[in-house]
Order: C-alpha cells, then sequence, then structure tokens
C-alpha cells in the first residue's frame, strides 16, 4: 500500500508563495495520475490540481495561473508550487491519485493564507 507524506504548508502572507512537497513511500507511484486535493474547514474536499502519468496538467479554475504541479519519478514525489497566495486558498492541502483517490490519505499540510 501506498504511504504519502505531505509537508511545506506554513502561515503566508497575500500574495506570498509556498512550495508544497508529497513523498510516496511503499511502491512508485510513477504510473499514476496524482492530484493535489485541500479542505477548507466547513467544505468538502477538492481536487486542485492533476498531473498525468505522462505529466500532463489541470487545475481549478480558482488556482489557474497560480499553483503548479508537478513531479519527481526518480523520487516519488509530487510538488505543488503555490504564487499569488488569497485567503481563500486557506486550507489543509493533501495528495492522493487524481480524480480516483483511492490511496490512503496523509495528514495532509496546513497552509494558512492571512496578514
Amino acid at each position: 500500500q501506498v504511504q504519502l507524506v505531505e509537508s511545506g504548508g506554513g502561515l503566508v502572507q497575500p500574495g506570498g508563495s509556498l512550495r508544497l512537497s508529497c513523498v510516496a513511500s511503499g511502491r512508485s507511484v510513477s504510473t499514476y495520475a496524482m492530484g493535489w486535493y485541500r479542505q477548507a474547514p466547513g467544505k468538502q474536499r477538492e481536487l486542485v490540481a492533476y498531473i498525468g502519468s505522462s505529466g500532463s496538467t489541470n487545475y481549478a479554475d480558482s488556482v489557474k495561473g497560480r499553483f503548479t504541479i508537478s513531479r519527481d519519478n526518480a523520487k516519488n514525489t509530487v510538488s505543488l508550487q503555490m504564487n499569488s497566495l488569497k485567503p481563500e486558498d486557506t486550507a489543509v492541502y493533501y495528495c492522493n491519485r487524481g480524480r480516483h483517490p483511492t490511496f490512503n490519505w496523509g495528514q495532509g499540510t496546513q497552509v494558512t493564507v492571512s496578514s
């Protein structure tokens, strides 16, 4: 079974940047589409960035142009570069399979955007 560990979150001012990392262990995720999800208080978890096994990407409209997802198959990692952060980006961020999140969820990493 795949274990996922997210890191890189924190407190940042509006307009700032953060880079999140997700390290997978247990087996290679290189053949899977992967995604970054987020869950804000009182809201459902949503997929915000997707990367296919071939490297194709797709983004939720709310983050398009500000977030960039990437993967390093040699390191079994998926990253999310977040720029121009807004208060509405505040949430716990998780990685999992893209669109079909069948791996066990990790603990996530908290991102708080506030002045």
